[in-house]
């Protein structure tokens, strides 16, 4: 048995995906400089076959690719996402040995049966969802806004607050991973691609329909700074706050009061750490394995939609029936490969990438867009982000709101299990200021800057003529999945930007699967045991198998819906893990300063007007 490491099977791997990449690679490159050789001589099916080989290859290699130090490294880490390699046998043994029954068993009879009802009765099922999301989102919007609000106010406190001070692990913890690495890890984890598929997208749909919120007139220049407005407030520190109020509970009663690295330890409070394999605590644990498997693996089926409209659109040719089950069994065997290749090797440097290539697409755009209309509009919205903050906040005015704003809140905190649990994962020697601060702060910004630019370039382009964004997805059937690609399409350096376009889809979402991938492993394993690389690439396969049951069965948005409809629970239960966190901290954590202490100490000291006397006044 080893822990991390380069296997045989890892090294093969090295030398046979370098080939691999640079052949395939050759035929993607000669697609970009001559498209007309796309359709004529390769068929829509091996054009997306090579490009997934070129991408897949490409960050397998990443992935497999030994490290120095890494096993030091994991050791150092000190929780449960360091992975246990066997042999073949071995892996069968340990897995079948490790799962706990009711999370590993009850998520998958869930699937099972979601796929048997979509089967026996589509319409039925759709329609039941359908009513019980209706009054989840409806009804109970007031609880998904409250939830949110009440998590940045939390937030906000942490970060000033005296509570920010506590490192995690005890004063003398030191982190695992650079700040940067930190951060790339964290910010790649909890987006996915939601963010490539709704940054060209979700302004522009605010300007085509406008919020009632700000009210005015479609496709006016209320419009495009309303719709920006609205963009950053749902894909802002709103949303992150409700990753890391599930997080921050996590990582203080993992390294402060030695519980398990489980979501379920959000109620070690009420339930103490003994008790967290209480029935509470496991289905905790159980609804963080649904909501995770359900939310990824809808996401992958959106993102396939996404990418295969761009090779439509940009080389007009399909890859038929066949090109979704290619997209997604190829992206399920590099998330796999990745996420077994554990935190310090494949999902740490594809992580890396990711942000690497996030900047970079974000920097040309901005060079070879409409640059002032960009700038004067993004002052603008932030401006008006801010004001509006609030009142957008508590805004409950029309079913706009349960549409767009609840299903946003519910949809994050769907991911806000295995993400917060990432985080908590991640956090060790930081403190907790430093935790907010990543996972609210420096994440938010990344985020709000991409919309701005992303979405200002396409209201840009929108508004001036030079490309009608709205008549391709009005031509598409009103599908957000096409916006990106006329816009890419308008601007100098298109091909270098559908290339960075579709590589970021493709990167992105192996990020926020090999991170879940393993988040679930370690959920369904039994609690004091780490995942088997078996697990992992059972989990990850499962994952794989859900998305393309979708694909095949259909039913996107109704998983994509029962996924959200978690959400309600786990906005309950940061509600309920920030009651218990508090009342911890006020017991157990005093004599810390706030950072307006810390300043007022950095001060100097204001003499007196007693100070000031002529001496013998006295």
């Amino acid at each position: 048995m080893s822990v991390g490491g380069a296997s045989a099977v890892e090294r093969a791997l090295q030398q046979a995906l370098v080939p691999v990449c640079a052949l395939s690679g050759a035929v993607v490159a000669a697609g970009f400089f001559f498209p007309e050789l796309v359709g004529a001589v390769i068929s829509g099916r091996w054009w997306l076959a090579m490009a997934l080989l070129f991408f897949g290859s490409g960050l397998g290699y990443l992935a497999v690719l030994p490290g120095e130090g890494e096993e030091e490294t994991e050791r150092s880490a000190g929780y449960l996402l360091r992975i246990r390699h066997f042999g073949v046998l071995g892996t069968v043994r340990q897995f079948l040995a490790r799962q706990d029954p009711l999370t590993f068993g009850l998520p998958v009879a869930a699937f099972a049966a979601f796929f048997a009802l979509h089967l026996l009765a589509p319409a039925g099922t759709a329609a039941a969802v359908d009513t019980v999301r209706g009054l989840l989102l409806g009804d109970a919007a007031p609880l998904f806004l409250g939830a949110v609000f009440i998590a940045v106010a939390y937030c906000l406190f942490l970060l000033v607050g005296p509570w920010g001070e506590i490192r995690l692990g005890g004063p003398d913890a030191e982190p695992a991973y650079t700040y940067p690495t930190y951060f790339a890890l964290v910010f790649t984890a909890g987006i996915a691609a939601g963010i490539v598929f709704w940054g060209p997208a979700e302004a522009l749909f605010h300007y085509g329909s406008p919020p009632p919120y700000f009210g005015g007139p479609a496709e006016s220049s209320g419009a495009v700074l309303a719709g920006l407005t609205y963009a950053l407030f749902h894909w802002g520190v709103s949303a992150w706050s409700a990753y890391t109020v599930i997080g921050v509970p996590i990582a203080y009663f993992v390294y402060q009061r030695d519980a398990p690295l489980r979501v379920s330890t959000l109620l070690a409070p009420f339930l103490g750490v003994d008790g967290l394999d209480s029935a509470w605590g496991r289905l905790v644990d159980t609804l963080a394995v649904v909501a995770t498997i359900g939310g990824i693996a809808a996401s992958v089926a959106l993102v396939s939609e996404q990418f295969l409209a761009g090779i439509g659109f940009q080389w007009g040719v399909s890859a038929g029936a066949l090109g979704p089950l290619l997209f997604v069994g190829g992206l399920t065997l590099v998330y796999v490969l990745s996420a077994t290749t554990g935190v310090h090797r494949g999902i740490r440097r594809i992580a890396g990438l990711n942000v690497l290539l996030f900047g970079l697409f974000g920097l040309l755009l901005l060079a070879v867009g409409p640059r002032g209309f960009v700038l004067e509009q993004g002052v603008a919205a932030t401006g008006s982000y801010l004001a509006n903050f609030v009142g957008m906040s508590l805004y409950t005015g029309s079913g706009w709101v349960a549409d767009w704003t609840a299903w946003n809140w519910s949809w994050w905190f769907s991911w806000a299990p295995f993400a917060g649990l990432f985080l908590a994962a991640l956090s060790r020697g930081r403190r907790i200021r430093t935790v907010v601060f990543t996972g609210v702060v420096a994440t938010s910004l990344a985020t709000m800057a991409w919309f701005l630019v992303v979405g200002g370039t396409t209201l840009g382009l929108q508004t001036s003529g030079a490309a009608d964004v709205l008549g391709v997805v009005a031509a598409s059937g009103g599908s957000e999945a096409v916006a990106g690609f006329p816009v890419l399409a308008a601007l100098p350096l298109g091909e270098l930007l559908l290339f960075l376009f579709l590589a970021l889809i493709v990167v992105f979402i192996t990020s926020s699967a090999d991170t879940s991938t393993l988040a679930v492993a370690v959920l369904a394993s039994r609690r004091g045991l780490a995942p088997t690389s078996g697990s992992i690439a059972f989990w990850g396969v499962f994952q794989g198998a859900v998305a393309l049951g979708v694909v095949v069965l259909g039913g996107r948005e109704t998983l994509r819906a029962v996924a959200v409809l978690t959400g309600g629970p786990f906005a309950v239960v940061s509600l309920v893990a920030l009651a218990g966190l508090t009342l911890t901290f006020r017991r157990h954590e005093g004599g810390h300063a706030s950072l307006f202490e810390k300043a007022r100490e950095r001060l100097p000291a204001v003499q007196t007007h007693h100070d000031l006397d002529p001496p013998g006044e006295d």
